[in-house]
């Protein structure tokens, strides 16, 4: 698979570790940020960048490739990376 995988979570919401686990599961590399560890103007740019993907800014929010994900769905997600 050569879709770009990025996750962008918060370290404390389950349905975001949830997502993080399924990842590893499939031994799928993705690159995660989690927003709420972030501060100062780092967070407003990558807060700037979740809602270019997701205008509400809820987690996670995952991008597959050219698919944007919110929430975990799973189904949706393995089909994303065709699993």
């Amino acid at each position: 698979m050569t879709e770009i995988v990025k996750l962008y979570a918060l370290s404390t919401c389950s349905h975001c570790k949830a997502t993080k686990k399924l990842f590893d599961e499939c031994k799928v590399q993705y690159d995660s940020v989690d927003v709420d560890l972030c501060s100062g103007e780092e967070r407003t740019a990558i807060l700037d960048e979740v809602k270019q993907f997701n205008p509400r800014c809820t987690f996670p929010t995952i991008v597959i490739g050219d698919k944007v994900i919110i929430g975990y769905q799973e189904d949706q997600i393995k089909e994303a990376l065709g699993l």
